[in-house]
């Protein structure tokens, strides 16, 4: 090759390697790490760079959408727990009482530690080795008392304050001899492998087992669904196998204050209900070509009830993987849905862990469509007119207020104690839980119309859904 065009040919090299460093030097990551030096070198009082790290990430995916958000590392195991039902602790559901501050027992998890060491619904936690509790947020109390499993931990105990509500937490009576209440007693435990529920059923019996027959119409059968976890469809089919004899006249499935949780889950319950059809569908981002293709999720023979109707409890609280469930039902006519609108939470969350164990990004990545096709998700532009979210029966709408939910609030904690003594009638629960009482009478009225939705072309995947926010 002559020398002249060897010099040609580098120099247009060298041109090329310059206009790419030109260009690194505008990427917004370069720009990035330019910002932290200038913060590291002039700033008053720096922040360390893991700080201003995720603080960056967490503002940048901010930006998209109310759903996606930036796990640190220091509540991704936290939050891994909510979906794998399990984690290290001592078993106990807690509450902060508003009026005194007392953090208090809602009810112990079933052989747990803390069950097996005698607390009790309604004792009051004082300190965490030491340490008071009073005026430390929930969310940092759930923090000192999981830990590995293995590791001790004491609680100081005290027994149940009175109350002046007019249906007060059902505790036991400290025996004569013992401490005065105020006083409470050491507990230490070893912190072990606890496992939540999610499927409740209408009261616990004294081994801590759920009894899902209505206390007063047990022909009626009530099952509860706070979460869609990994072990949600291995409980739901062991509250429906509890129900199966004699056969109730009716199922309540309560989905009331569900975040949501595994589509897998949902569409697991929903299954249980269908002999084919659609269960849900996603899109996910436009291509430059038009829509993207459907995923799509499809019923597999076998109803486990086919001749019992059934209700569905719904309200403001109930989201995502929950409205996937309602809608569903609902569309194939399958369910009778009771109570107040859902809260329109209808796109999916995909989990990106990030290299090194920097945390978790939650990114929305799509959406949801029920079997007839109409979204899920309540747009921030979108009003009470549009369609979002899945609304109740003509019929059987239920406003609650403040004030009944509150009281709600309360008889369920009470009733769902290990061992609650109290007895509930008919005239109570109607007092108590109308919308309750309405998808009774819903059942008994006998299922609506079912409908039918074809096969969609599109294929479904194999894989589970991502997760969905709220879990």
């Amino acid at each position: 090759m002559p020398a002249r065009n060897l010099f040609v040919l580098l120099g247009c090299l060298l041109a090329g390697v310059a206009v790419w460093f030109a260009r690194a030097r505008d990427l917004p990551g370069n720009r990035f790490n330019e910002v932290l030096s200038i913060i590291g070198r002039s700033a008053l009082e720096p922040a360390s760079p893991r700080v201003l790290f995720e603080a960056a990430v967490a503002g940048a995916v901010d930006e998209l959408d109310e759903h996606s958000t930036f796990i640190p590392p220091a509540e991704q195991a936290s939050f891994e727990a909510l979906i794998d039902q399990q984690f290290g602790g001592v078993g106990l559901e807690l509450a902060q009482d508003d009026s005194t501050g007392d953090l208090v027992v809602v009810s112990p998890v079933v052989s747990g530690p803390a069950w097996q060491a005698g607390v009790v619904a309604g004792d009051r936690i004082i300190a965490i080795d030491g340490a008071p509790t009073r005026g430390l947020q929930l969310a940092d109390i759930v923090g000192r008392l999981r830990g590995p499993i293995g590791t001790p931990v004491t609680l100081r105990v005290a027994a149940a304050r009175p109350t002046p509500l007019s249906t007060p937490l059902s505790t036991p009576v400290p025996a004569s001899g013992q401490e005065s209440p105020d006083a409470g007693r050491d507990v230490r435990l070893m912190r072990a492998l606890v496992t939540t529920e999610t499927v409740l059923g209408d009261r616990r019996g004294a081994d801590g087992v759920w009894n899902f027959r209505l206390e007063h119409e047990p022909d009626i059968a009530l099952v509860r669904i706070t979460g869609f976890g990994e072990r949600t469809v291995e409980e739901f089919d062991a509250a429906l196998a509890a129900i199966a004899t004699p056969p109730p006249r009716g199922i309540v499935i309560d989905l009331r204050g569900n975040p949501g949780g595994l589509v897998s889950a949902a569409v697991g319950v929903c299954d249980r209900f269908l002999e084919s059809g659609v269960i849900v569908s996603t899109r996910g981002r436009s291509g430059a070509a038009g829509d993207s293709p459907l995923d799509v999720r499809e019923a597999t023979a076998g109803d486990a009830f086919p001749d019992v109707p059934v209700a569905v409890l719904i309200d403001g609280l109930t989201a995502s993987a929950a409205e996937i469930v309602a809608a569903c039902l609902q569309d194939h006519g399958r369910a009778t849905v009771v109570g107040s609108r859902t809260f329109g939470k209808g796109t999916v969350q995909s989990l990106v862990p990030l290299g090194g164990g920097d945390g978790l990004l939650k990114l929305t990545t799509s959406e949801y469509l029920r079997p007839r096709g109409a979204g899920l998700n309540r747009r921030m532009s979108d009003g009470d007119a549009a369609e979002w979210g899945v609304t109740p029966d003509r019929g059987c709408e239920i406003s609650p207020t403040a004030a009944s939910l509150e009281r709600l609030r309360r008889w369920r904690r009470q009733r769902d104690a290990v061992g609650a003594p109290d007895r509930s009638t008919a005239a109570v629960t109607a007092a108590v839980d109308e919308a309750l009482t309405l998808a009774v009478a819903a059942v008994r009225r006998g299922s609506p119309a079912r409908a039918e939705f074809g096969r969609q072309e599109e294929a479904a995947r194999d894989a589970d859904d991502a997760l969905p926010a709220g879990e």
